[in-house]
């Protein structure tokens, strides 16, 4: 890429936030109205186009299931849009605050108000979902937006910027696409908020571009989210919740489990019982047609190499699933379970994001609380058990984005409820009121009454001065 397209790309993409800062400037926050019409304008073209979107998905992956698509990228969509809608309302409504009583007669309230253009920059994982909701939360907020999805998707990215083109004009969404050296370039630009999805390095790095122009961050990273199962969990339960969302998107799912947590004695069982739950969930193996395919030919290599490493290293690698009907061009990579893991082994050290399952065994539960505090904060964290004393250690001992007890994946789809990393796994949300919150300013307003008391504490000073100050420093 030369310097002469690096600053070309620099300028379309200056131009762009230019006109979009001008038109917010220009036209103001939006009414609720205008924001409800442009979340259901969204819907419905999303609605409208399913079928371009499962091929454009299908396109990227090699092979992803229509189910898969429908289940995991349209249907949060569309239910975070009607969440969405339903509550914007009270979000919008100014927040009365309490005065002091020598204040008594002035009022205060919060108003949460657009901060004025959003920057979005969008993963392959989930190229639709993890555009589109952001996206939605931000123009709830009352943004303009300017979105990068990623190169890895480009049926996705090029279908994205198609649609939302011909949704709204581009002074109020405009889609950016590229490669790497157009992200970069992306992420320097004096945006009012910028979010991001991607790898924990990735992250670091859009960290520091937006430093330089102290433009706010909302990161949602990764991490190796661990599974813990209790004593008295139930083992085929949580094989098969486990595995479905170890495999679901062939583990390329940011909160996927990454390891699993077992007590000594069980180990054997919960390989067992993994072993039978996919063969229920995907009975023709890698061949089902619902086995999605890794997205690219050196993610499936890294993925190889962390088994070849693991193996090398002593440890026990297991074939769960058949291997067969895939073909021969497939990049399909069939689950492995991984036992007698080590530190020293890179699928201990890297997030997996594919569908290899290390289990690890603990004595007793506070080995496995500290063998996941001794490791950087993950973006999830599963427990399976009962509601016992064991259960809240894990809880309360442990710190994590989110948490879902007995299942997994499952937090992400609660609108209500805040989503975000924390450390190497994130920071800020933009799920829940948390999320309208991320991409709004709370602009704290204080109205005097014409009747106070400030006169007391200005020149010049007197007797009633002393008494107010007493007053205050009592």
């Amino acid at each position: 890429m030369t310097a002469q397209v690096l600053v070309k790309d620099e300028f379309l993409l200056s131009r762009i936030l230019s006109r979009q800062r001008a038109a917010f400037d220009r036209d103001g926050a939006p009414s609720l109205a205008q924001r409800k019409a442009d979340l259901k304008k969204l819907k419905t073209v999303v609605l409208a186009r399913s079928s371009e979107i499962e091929a454009a998905l299908n396109a990227d992956f090699g092979n992803r299931s229509a189910y898969e698509t429908r289940i995991m990228e349209l249907v949060p969509i569309v239910q975070t849009i009607n969440y969405l809608r339903r509550n914007l309302k009270a979000w919008m409504r100014p927040e009365r605050r309490r005065v002091a009583i020598h204040f008594a007669g002035a009022r205060a309230y919060v108003v949460q108000q657009p901060l004025g253009v959003v920057g979005i920059i969008s993963p392959w994982n989930y190229p639709l979902s993890l555009a589109l909701i952001p996206l939605a939360t931000a123009l709830a907020a009352g943004n303009r937006v300017m979105l990068k999805p990623s190169e890895l998707a480009p049926a996705t990215s090029t279908f994205l910027k198609r649609m939302l083109d011909e949704l709204y004009g581009e002074d109020r969404v405009a889609v950016v696409t590229g490669g790497a050296d157009v992200g970069a370039t992306f992420a320097s630009l004096p945006f009012d908020h910028l979010a991001f999805t991607g790898s924990t390095a990735v992250g670091k790095f859009v960290m520091k571009k937006a430093a330089e122009n102290l433009v706010p961050v909302t990161l949602e990273l990764g991490g190796k989210s661990p599974v813990v199962l209790g004593p008295d969990a139930d083992l085929e339960t949580a094989a098969t919740r486990i595995a479905y969302g170890k495999l679901a998107n062939a583990g390329q799912t940011c909160i996927a489990p990454d390891y699993v947590l077992v007590k000594d004695e069980h180990a054997e069982a919960f390989l067992s019982a993994y072993r039978e739950a996919i063969a229920k969930l995907y009975p023709n193996g890698i061949g089902s047609d619902t086995y999605t395919s890794v997205i690219s030919m050196r993610h499936l290599e890294r993925l190889r190499d962390l088994i070849t490493d693991a193996k090398k290293k002593g440890a026990r690698i297991v074939d769960v699933a058949s291997a067969s009907g895939a073909g021969a061009q497939s990049r399909k990579l069939a689950p492995v379970a991984i036992l007698g893991v080590t530190d020293d082994m890179a699928v201990m050290r890297e997030e997996i994001f594919g569908p290899l399952l290390p289990i690890v065994t603990y004595r007793d539960i506070e080995t496995a609380i500290s063998f996941i505090n001794d490791r950087p904060r993950p973006l999830a964290l599963y427990y399976f058990g009962g509601d016992g004393e064991t259960r809240r250690s894990v809880l309360t001992r442990t710190t994590s984005g989110n948490v879902t007890v007995n299942d997994t994946l499952m937090h992400y789809v609660q609108n209500a409820l805040p989503f975000g990393g924390i450390g190497s796994s994130g920071m800020g949300a933009y799920h829940g009121p948390e999320g309208f919150k991320s991409f709004s300013h709370a602009k704290g307003i204080f109205v005097q009454s014409r009747w106070n008391f400030g006169g007391l504490l200005r020149p010049p000073f007197n007797r009633l001065t002393d008494m107010a100050i007493r007053y205050l420093l009592w």
